[in-house]
């Protein structure tokens, strides 16, 4: 789960990393009344969960409030990436002697955190490591022991510091450690960490990112007033809303990870990584898809009919097809009768409309008997995904 930067901020300044004095505000006025109080020059930054935001017009720099008021009514008109902007933070104006980078990451092929830093700040990393690879500085870390302190002087001293400076640089890097480790986050990062003209170092903007899987653990966040929610890059539609309730409707299994599409040909695909072969395999064919949607993991008869009425009653559905893995451990049966169920609660006659199962593993003689029964068309393990994605497509084409 990605945080908004003020969501970060407030557990930089619990956790001991000073950041820069600073409200949210929700309206030009008050933005006026912030930078009024705050008596200094401001900075006006967009609070949305994407990068690139200064780039956009997102980060405006006001000398009174006055001016703060006007630039504030251009930010909160801005669409970036999607995102509307709802609310901006209002901090002092810093005037960095030095800009600075510092994160901490999870590194797949090492399996372990990855602690970055370089003495190029305030640009983007990946855009530091293309132009300037020999600026970065990169350090495994053993989660078994956290960061050490000579590892976080180590990280200050690629930063290009000295002295004591150095030594509040290796403070913040272990702190920040701490905050990725405590946090359960994917990616901790303070990019630019600045340096002032009178020697401290201040956390000027904040980005963490939290894994979605050990939310459960941090009902800290509530008292912080960190909402938990599902990350996405663009808002969610209504039926993509709708979908995620269905799934909420009880623990066992998924039936809900939907995105949607302006297809005709609606699908229930599953199988971990099969489920994006399948979407592929639809589209290779000439397919148009209605929905994007993962199930597994033995979702109940009625997520699964739930969710099929919701597919079935989007306009410009012309067929319904459920394909999944071979190696997959969900039950074709219940699969079966719950679109089976949801077909005859909308009056639908499964043996008139075009619908096609491919689905193999547990219980699939079951389940084949059942849709025998109910005079639906399936295909047996023996027919391959791409078989079956280009049967189905041609299954609404005719």
């Amino acid at each position: 789960m990605k945080l908004y930067e003020y969501e970060s901020k407030t557990i930089f300044k619990k956790e001991g990393i000073l950041i820069p004095d600073g409200y949210l505000a929700s309206s030009p006025e008050e933005v006026e009344k912030i930078a009024n109080n705050l008596k200094k020059e401001v900075a006006i930054k967009a609070q949305i969960l994407a990068t690139g935001r200064g780039k956009a017009g997102g980060i405006l720099f006001a000398k009174n409030p006055k001016e703060a008021k006007q630039l504030a009514n251009k930010i909160f008109s801005l669409k970036i990436k999607g995102f509307e902007v709802e609310k901006v933070l209002v901090e002092e104006r810093l005037y960095p002697s030095s800009e600075l980078f510092l994160g901490i990451t999870y590194d797949l092929s090492q399996k372990k955190p990855v602690a970055i830093s370089s003495s190029l700040g305030g640009i983007d990393i990946n855009e530091i490591s293309r132009k300037y690879p020999e600026k970065i500085f990169t350090l495994p870390i053993n989660m078994a022991w956290g960061m050490q302190n000579y590892q976080g002087k180590l990280l200050a001293k690629n930063m290009g510091l000295k002295s004591k400076i150095m030594f509040k640089a290796a403070n913040i890097a272990v702190k920040l450690f701490n905050i990725f480790s405590k946090y359960d986050c994917d990616l901790a990062e303070i990019n630019p960490l600045i340096l002032t003209q009178d020697g401290e170092l201040i956390a000027a903007d904040a980005h963490l990112e939290l894994e979605q899987e050990a939310l459960y653990r941090h009902k800290e966040l509530e008292q912080l007033n960190i909402p938990i929610r599902k990350d996405s890059p663009r808002i969610p539609t209504e039926f993509e809303i709708e979908a995620e309730k269905i799934d909420k409707i009880d623990h066992r299994g998924v039936a809900g990870r939907v995105v949607e599409f302006d297809g005709d040909l609606g699908l229930l695909i599953g199988g971990g990584g099969a489920s994006l072969t399948i979407f592929d395999a639809v589209r290779y064919h000439g397919g148009k898809a209605a929905n994007y949607c993962e199930i597994g993991g033995n979702p109940t008869v009625k997520k699964v009919k739930e969710l099929t009425k919701l597919i079935l009653k989007k306009p410009g559905i012309k067929g319904l097809a459920v394909i999944t893995n071979v190696l997959n451990n969900t039950r074709v049966d219940l699969v079966a009768r719950g679109v089976i169920l949801a077909m005859v609660e909308l009056d639908i006659n499964p043996s008139e409309y075009p619908v096609l199962f491919r689905s193999a593993g547990a219980y699939e003689e079951d389940g084949y008997k059942i849709l025998r029964k109910y005079g639906i068309k399936y295909l047996n393990r023996d027919y391959s995904i791409d078989q079956a994605a280009k049967t189905a497509v041609e299954m609404i084409s005719k």
